[in-house]
């Protein structure tokens, strides 16, 4: 392990309060927070998004999940909190840093439940085939798919919606996908270039997306509306879920945008890059199981 190079998942648990860093990962946080210095809070609100997503689809009946680009273990890691809601509920842990992937080994039980795998995003295939191998998760049953602050790290040569739209194909009718992304929708122009330029020392690169293009990774799904009463649309990562929808669009939250979306078995899939509007507009079903 290179302590002296800086790593995206290191650099997540640093922002997080976390111990599984070094001085190098602490010092990218610090200079993204000279520019955006809310980058910490951002960071704990996409990991709350990211828990009530998984929570919210477990009193659905989830009982499996998928939880890829787990990163290093924070605070309740997925397991733990579906489990308050469904006992037996499996998730299967998967990343491509081999760092990472020893330490969760070493922190989560292989038995009960969970499974840690090295499998990387921008290879599906591969991908789908250690999950099978895995046997962890049943492929005919739905299950809950959550792929928080991960795309933003697959640049556009590898096809992240592509990428994406081949693990949603292999998923039962009744899934559910959970997804967040950092955007520069809401940050200065000179900020945003700050973040990704601080991201260069990493083996990573950080790609910050618009609306529009996070819009186009829920392609043949339904979108769940954020929050009662509210559209169904992606949403900052805080909203989604919230209580009082006024306090939580904060300036952290608004540094993401978040959205869960629903494999409907009667919605024919679309071609990947668009949404369509029935997809994103279907909210009189929906909006009853906020």
């Amino acid at each position: 392990m290179n302590s002296e190079r800086p790593t995206v998942a290191r650099i997540y648990n640093a922002a997080l309060g976390g111990t599984d860093n070094f001085a190098a990962d602490r010092a990218v946080v610090a200079k993204i927070r000279a520019v955006v210095p809310e980058f910490p809070a951002a960071a704990w609100a996409n990991r709350a998004f990211h828990q009530r997503a998984a929570i919210w689809m477990a009193r659905r009946g989830i009982a499996q999940f998928i939880d890829i680009g787990c990163g290093l273990p924070a605070r309740e890691p997925t397991h733990e909190a579906v489990r308050r809601i469904l006992p037996a509920a499996r998730v299967a842990y998967l990343d491509h840093d081999p760092a990472v992937v020893n330490v969760v080994k070493a922190l989560i039980p292989a038995a009960g439940g969970t499974s840690v795998t090295l499998a990387d995003l921008r290879d599906p295939a591969g991908l789908l085939a250690i999950l099978h191998l895995d046997g962890l998760i049943e492929f005919a049953e739905p299950a809950g798919l959550l792929v928080t602050a991960v795309l933003q790290f697959i640049d556009q040569a590898a096809d992240p919606g592509q990428c994406l739209a081949r693990l949603v194909a292999a998923l039962a009718p009744g899934s559910y996908v959970a997804l967040s992304h950092m955007t520069g929708d809401h940050l200065p122009p000179g900020a945003a270039t700050a973040c990704t330029e601080a991201y260069r020392e990493t083996a990573g690169q950080l790609c910050l997306r618009t609306r529009a293009e996070v819009e186009t990774y829920f392609a043949g799904l339904d979108l769940v509306p954020p929050y009662k009463g509210a559209d169904a649309l992606i949403a900052g990562a805080g909203l989604w879920a919230a209580d009082d929808a006024t306090l939580a669009d904060d300036h952290s939250s608004r540094l993401w945008w978040a959205g869960v979306g629903h494999k409907f078995r009667s919605h024919p899939r679309a071609a990947p890059g668009s949404v369509p509007a029935a997809g994103r507009r279907r909210v009189s079903r929906l909006r009853q199981e906020m």
